[in-house]
């Protein structure tokens, strides 16, 4: 038995284990915590097991933090390795985030003027008039 055999199912693999190959958590307990909270679906059903095996063609969805992802498990990974090498672990159906409005944006960051906090500006303007009126003899 020099050579490493390949187990009977090898396209499955753990779903937590999946998860940290894939880069999808940053180590394997954080996955399973995941998986325990329900945050993590596959082929639609809620899965609170770590032990769960996945096979190329499962649907994840995932929701975890500000992560909102689905993919599609492509193969099962062999180690931890870089985020190209993870990437080919699956496929992204994830769909794109809308662009948010500028103008709605630029609109929030506009200031009435006299409205909240004088800004540096108007406090100077606001300083002068303060000691021309205090040097006024009337």
């Amino acid at each position: 038995m020099g050579q490493k055999e390949q187990p009977l199912e090898a396209g499955r693999q753990r779903l937590d284990k999946w998860l940290f190959f894939a880069r999808m958590a940053k180590s394997r307990s954080i996955a399973q915590s995941y998986i325990q909270s329900g945050n993590i679906r596959v082929n639609g059903a809620p899965i609170r097991q770590a032990s769960h095996m996945v096979k190329p063609g499962d649907k994840l969805d995932i929701s975890v933090e500000r992560m909102d992802r689905i993919l599609i498990v492509k193969a099962a990974g062999e180690r931890r390795g870089p985020y190209e090498e993870a990437r080919l672990l699956y496929d992204d159906q994830t769909p794109p985030r809308e662009p948010k409005d500028r103008l709605t944006l630029l609109e929030q960051a506009v200031r009435q003027p006299g409205s909240g906090r004088p800004t540096k500006k108007e406090r100077r303007a606001l300083d002068r008039f303060i000691s021309e009126s205090d040097n006024d003899p009337d």
